[in-house]
C-alpha cells in the first residue's frame, strides 16, 4: 500500500506513518499544495498511490469522472471528519492498519472510508 496524503491530512501523519516502514508522501512534502483535486488525484495514480483525503464529495465526484474517462486511479481513502485532524497517532494507526490489510493497494476507482 503506498499514500499520497491530500493537503487536508498533516504531513506529520507521514512521519509517523515512515516510522512503521508505512510507503508514504504528503502534498506538502511534494510542494503541491496549490494543486487543484484533480492534478491532486492525477499525480497520485502517476505513482501508484492511494489518495488519503478528508474532501469527499470532490474526490467521489472526480473518481466517477476519472471512471467514465479511464483515466488511471489507485484508490481515493477518505478519513471521515468525525475523527478530528489533531488526532495525528490515531489516524496515523488507522492508516497503519488498513495498509497492512491491504498490502497490495486499493483496487482501481475504489472509494473506501477509514
Amino acid at each position: 500500500m503506498k499514500y499520497y496524503l491530500d493537503e487536508d491530512i498533516s504531513p506529520k501523519i507521514a512521519e509517523i506513518l515512515r516510522k512503521y516502514q508505512v510507503d508514504v508522501v504528503s502534498t506538502h512534502e511534494m510542494d503541491m499544495t496549490q494543486a487543484l483535486d484533480r492534478e491532486q488525484l492525477e499525480y497520485a495514480a502517476s505513482e501508484g498511490r492511494s489518495i488519503v483525503t478528508r474532501n469527499r464529495d470532490d474526490f467521489i465526484r472526480l473518481t466517477v469522472q476519472f471512471f467514465n474517462e479511464l483515466r488511471p486511479h489507485c484508490g481515493v481513502l477518505i478519513v471521515p471528519r468525525t475523527i478530528l485532524g489533531d488526532k495525528f497517532s490515531l489516524i496515523a494507526e488507522a492508516l497503519k492498519k488498513y495498509a497492512s490489510k491491504h498490502p497490495q493497494g486499493m483496487e482501481p476507482y475504489t472509494i473506501d472510508f477509514l
